[in-house]
């Protein structure tokens, strides 16, 4: 036979573009169209019925970027279509294919019920099969004019990502607004043509079933009347019909579908548009579900369905009802989808906690998995809190994006640093965005590493990350996909369901142990630095507003715990830990709101912290510590002056001086305290750091050595940092001044200025303080660089084999070497408040307030020792999306602690990010929580959630040892009881002695609930 495949495949293609597919549509009438520009930002239905219209018309250019556009739409379904389907059919100048990054649009009914969205990929609103026809339409379309911020592919700086900077000239011209005939034969033969086509182009040149299908098609072609294809249609479905029936393999793949729209909270698109996105994207979702029945959707966010809530009441009531029928599914039982690395542990707990709660409250559902298909990598802490929070199961997707190495499971046992496991999955059709494409299907199978052991996957399927949501093309691709010889069969189920009989088909799964770590992305910890500061500050601060609010409800008659305030503020904080907030990926606007929105947070925290110690009474002045450690520091009293005080874990004591053991001698640039010497160079960075008490030389090479690197990634600015990034650099060491400003015995301070690059200025100012051998670099830069990286190293002299980071409720250790690729691909690595390397005997850590992105790397020097590096990433300037990211004041502060075990560490680690707090206030006698054993750390201190009175601790070990201990109270205990995260027993706790035995397992969280006499 001869050969004929590429006629045949190009005579199908272009009879499907220009016959098929123009002629879905069988007749046409125009809607009359008005419109009205809102002003300023999106208004209520109300307020944009009663406004004043003007005429419209097809291809006038509309919508200012970021603007919203009213339109009118009034038609009349003609007598002649009566008993057909009817759709209204729009095109508002959609560019491009893809739905959530352009113009959107909510169609209403005229009394305020929204009906139907329409995107780029979903153009249609069901009308009506009318009897007679002549039915009157009168729609209220609300069309959003945002602006195409990838139409560059994120190779182009834009002012569009503000409306500050995106001027006003209209963006988008109105192509078609009608009323019209759906032929349903000829969409279906659409959808034939279309599945059998890519089917085949996808299997083997040597598999007959390729050249059945193409013969088929070619026959199926013989069948069409060109001028008359809807007549026509049914006879070329016949001609399909027996290659569409042949069932699949006995042995075929087996691929669940879960319907998904990937919403973004923000992105390229400031939270109040994400508020507009769910109301499109849920209307259409549960419209295609009264059109299938079969159609199941997984949707994530608690967040974004109290937007709906809260907003479009019509349209939470069609969502209860979808998951009253079981085809909505509530999953991944977090507030938002939050970033894999960044939030501190109890962020991610009250995550998994807002969200389980609101899904059990307003659903009666409560989720059993974790879904975060887009963050950037996740932390090893995840298992133990996912199953804490009653999670069976976790479903991630990002890492299929590694820019080095294959990530070598798709079902798998995730282990996590106290060694819970967790079942988890990675889809092999390796996108949440599937359309069940010939193309999708085949990777799904070839990508699949499972073979043998299991048989099926998950396929999130919907048009995402603008939302947009599944299809009535997707449902019917998946419906012919059910069965279908050459292809995965394709199943729609719930994800609980898929997850359930892929455990029982493949209990053995292989074990991945510690952090799934995204080899792309890196600079993700470190962009936009303002709001990672916000949100490192924000979770101290909540921490230290529920502790005191906890001690004055427990010893202040009449104080009142701000049960529904702290509520309201952890959700602003949890919402702002998104996976495009925090990382710093979104346009200038997101950003530029998240600083406001920290900075009210912070002004609302501060006042309650002070009402809640004012509560405790008027008094002496007062020190107080919400640190988990006893704590001897020096503290700055309100009047600025220094005092040496003593204050104990989560507790306060009098402004009493205290006497260090020895004060800091200042001689010129050298600072002494008894415990380590401090030598600052002429060029201002550290010639030596000298340990008293181990009589060592803490350094190997200059230190805070600040090194500025171009900085241009292959691709996504603000996600990425390249390895080539540190080939080109300049060190900083021509200060503009280097002076003593404190010479006070018990603070001794110099300060460095520096001025460099384009105008950017730092002023640090390393102090000694008596009593301690941490070393602080108070900094405060005025940023003004481009495509640009700032890092400040610290060469130890110790030979470390590994470093350890700090993560949530612990740290993982990873090699300093780069023996293989995988270790290699760590070269820029994420870490909470400290870093800390060591070699058996001796440690050193390197501890911050606000930083996340790291470096570790060693050398062998001349004289036969080795040099171990800790460099942080202080600031970036990435330009797109957001061209002024990270420009202007940055202050924080980074340490030095030399001598420094891990226990050291931890404890540092608090006390930088949570500082004394000095007022007048008479105190509680003794703190309301205690700890008697080391390596016990109280992570939070709150009332329970319920309005109990009953107070809940959370706890774990720190050390990454076992650890023994006794909890006591500071209030009359009559019993306790272990608990899951969301404060629901699972067993009593001993009381002894009026205290609670504590013993935990190597980084084990535990969450006690405290029942008061």
């Amino acid at each position: 036979m001869h050969d004929e495949s590429r006629r045949i495949e190009e005579r199908v293609q272009r009879a499907h573009d220009q016959r098929i597919k123009p002629a879905i549509y069988a007749a046409t009438v125009p809607f009359e169209v008005e419109a009205w520009q809102a002003p300023g930002e999106p208004v209520s239905f109300e307020e944009a019925a009663a406004a004043r219209y003007t005429p419209f018309a097809m291809d006038t250019p509309w919508g200012p970027p970021w603007g919203t556009t009213w339109f009118r739409m009034r038609g009349r379904v003609p007598a002649e279509w009566a008993g057909r389907r009817v759709e209204a059919v729009i095109d508002l100048g959609f560019v491009g294919d893809w739905p959530g990054n352009q113009a959107e649009a909510l169609v209403h009914l005229a009394d305020g019920r929204p009906l139907k969205a329409v995107n780029p990929l979903n153009q249609y609103v069901p009308v009506a099969n009318p009897a007679d026809g002549g039915e009157e339409i009168d729609y209220l379309v609300e069309a959003a004019s945002n602006p195409d911020i990838l139409k560059d592919n994120f190779s182009k700086v834009t002012p569009m990502g503000d409306k500050l900077t995106a001027g006003s000239a209209p963006l988008y011209t109105f192509q078609r607004a009608d009323l019209a005939v759906l032929d349903e034969e000829v969409f279906h033969l659409d959808l034939d043509l279309q599945v059998l086509r890519e089917l085949m182009v996808h299997l083997p040149e040597h598999e007959p079933r390729r050249h059945e299908i193409l013969h088929a098609l070619d026959r199926a072609m013989d069948a069409l009347d060109l001028d008359d294809v809807s007549g026509s249609a049914a006879a070329v479905r016949e001609v399909l019909a027996p290659v569409l029936a042949k069932p699949a393999n006995a042995s075929a793949h087996t691929i669940s579908g879960v319907g998904h729209a990937h919403i973004d909270s923000a992105w390229l698109w400031p939270i109040r548009e994400t508020k507009r996105k769910t109301s499109r994207t849920f209307s259409n979702v549960t419209a295609l579900a009264d059109e299938y029945d079969d159609f199941i959707f997984a949707c994530s966010q608690a967040q974004q369905y109290e937007w709906v809530r809260d907003n479009y009441p019509h349209v939470w009531a069609r969502i209860q009802e979808s998951v009253k029928k079981g085809q909505w599914a509530p999953v991944g039982g977090m507030w938002v989808e939050a970033d894999g690395n960044l939030p501190g542990g109890e962020a991610i707990a009250r995550q998994l906690i807002h969200g389980k709660r609101f899904f059990i409250e307003h659903f009666g559902v409560e989720t059993k998995g974790v879904w975060l298909p887009d963050s950037f990598g996740y932390t090893a802490a995840y298992p133990q809190l996912a199953k804490l929070a009653g999670n069976d199961w976790f479903l991630t997707q990002k890492i299929s994006w590694n820019q080095t190495n294959k990530f070598p499971h798709h079902t798998f046992w995730w282990e996590g640093i106290d060694g819970t496991r967790i079942f988890t999955h990675f889809p092999p059709v390796d996108t949440y965005n599937a359309r069940f494409s010939g193309e999708e299907m085949d990777r799904a199978v070839r990508n699949y590493s499972e073979k043998g052991g299991g048989q099926r996957s998950l396929a999130p399927f919907g048009w995402g990350d603008g939302g947009g949501g599944p299809t009535r093309e997707i449902m019917e691709r998946a419906r012919r996909l059910a069965n279908l010889e050459g292809s995965p069969k394709v199943v729609i189920e719930h994800p609980d369901d898929f997850f359930a009989q892929a455990r029982a088909e493949y209990p053995d799964a292989p074990v991945w142990v510690g952090e799934l770590y995204l080899e792309l992305h890196r600079a993700t910890y470190t962009s936009q630095a303002r709001t990672k500061q916000g949100n490192r500050r924000s979770e101290h601060r909540l921490r230290e507003a529920e502790l005191w609010a906890t001690t004055a409800a427990l010893h202040a008659p009449g104080y009142a715990y701000p049960y529904e305030k702290l509520d309201r503020l952890w959700k602003t904080v949890l919402l702002h830990q998104f996976h495009d907030i925090l990382p710093g990926s979104s346009i200038a606007w997101v950003h530029r709101e998240a600083e406001a929105e920290y900075a009210r947070v912070a002004e609302e925290l501060e006042a309650l912290t002070a009402e809640a110690v004012a509560a405790l009474g008027a008094g002496a002045t007062r020190v107080f510590n919400t640190s988990p450690f006893d704590r001897a520091e020096v503290v700055r009293t309100s009047e600025g002056a220094p005092a040496y005080v003593e204050v104990p874990a989560n507790g306060s004591a009098p402004l009493a001086d205290a006497r260090p053991a020895q004060f800091v001698k200042t001689e010129g640039r050298v600072l002494d305290n008894g415990l380590v010497r401090v030598e600052v160079a002429e060029d201002g960075t550290l010639s030596s750091v000298y340990d008293l008490r181990a009589r060592r030389e803490v350094l190997g090479d200059k230190g805070n050595l600040l090194r500025l690197h171009t900085d241009l990634p292959n691709y996504w600015d603000a996600w990425d940092i390249d390895k080539h990034y540190n080939n080109r650099y300049t060190d900083l060491l021509e200060p503009t001044s280097v002076e003593v400003v404190s010479e006070d015995p018990l603070l001794g301070a110099v300060r460095v200025t520096r001025s460099f690059g384009k105008g950017s200025t730092i002023t640090q100012t390393i102090t000694l303080r008596a009593g301690s051998p941490r070393i602080d670099f108070e900094t405060d830069i005025d940023w003004h660089e481009a495509e640009k990286i700032l890092k400040a190293a610290f060469p130890v002299d110790v030979r470390a084999a590994h470093s350890s980071a700090e993560i949530q409720f612990g740290h993982v250790q990873r090699p300093t070497h780069t023996n293989t690729s995988w270790e290699a691909a760590r070269f820029e690595v994420s870490g909470h408040r400290w870093v800390h390397v060591g070699e058996p005997g001796y440690g050193v850590a390197v501890i911050n307030d606000s930083t996340y992105g790291h470096d570790v790397s060693r050398t062998v020097r001349e004289d036969g020792g080795t040099t171990t590096t800790v460099r942080l990433s202080l600031v970036r300037a990435p330009r797109i999306p957001d061209p002024e990211a990270d420009q202007g004041r940055h202050r924080f502060t980074y340490s030095l602690l030399p001598g420094a075990s891990i226990q050291d560490t931890v404890a540092e680690g608090y006390s930088l990010n949570l500082p004394l707090r000095v007022a007048d206030a008479a105190g509680a006698s003794e703190p309301v929580i205690s700890v008697d054993g080391d390596g016990v750390t109280v992570e939070a201190v709150k009332l329970a959630d319920d309005g109990s009175g009953d107070v809940v601790v959370r706890l774990y070990e720190s050390g990454g040892g076992r650890a023994q201990g006794v909890l006591r109270t500071g209030f009359p205990l009559a019993g306790a009881q272990v608990t899951d995260l969301l404060e629901r027993p699972l067993e009593d706790a001993a009381v002894e002695e009026g205290g609670v035995p504590v013993s935990l397992r190597p980084f084990q969280v535990l969450t006690l609930r405290l029942r008061r006499s």
